[in-house]
């Protein structure tokens, strides 16, 4: 599919927070609950990479979804729609890997202070 990426390792349910689970409904009614892996902002827009708690069909195991995420002001409630431009997809994960390297840096012996 075009708006799925490998991710690094597979995740287990039972790693992550209640706060972590996101719950959204597909078009067919059905509630579906990911893990947020990670959010990324890009030109001002925010981006949120989910995968699913139960996997798929069509995807592997080392998958995820990039949706992008506004909020509604009146409500307050965030509005996530599936990402399927692949540009926009390879730049969020692009920017994701770029803080996985940045992280792995920072651990891999430099000293803070």
């Amino acid at each position: 599919m075009a708006d799925e990426k490998n991710f690094p390792e597979e995740i287990g349910e039972d790693e992550f927070a209640d706060d972590d689970i996101v719950t959204l409904i597909s078009g067919d009614g059905e509630e579906i609950d990911f893990v947020e892996i990670a959010g990324i902002a890009h030109q001002g827009e925010f981006y949120a990479i989910l995968q699913p708690v139960e996997l798929l069909e069509g995807m592997a195991d080392d998958e995820a979804l990039v949706f992008h995420v506004t909020r509604n002001e009146e409500t307050g409630d965030d509005k996530f729609e599936i990402v399927l431009d692949d540009e926009i997809i390879d730049i969020v994960f692009q920017k994701y890997n770029e803080l996985l390297d940045n992280v792995d840096k920072n651990d891999d012996g430099e000293d803070e202070e």
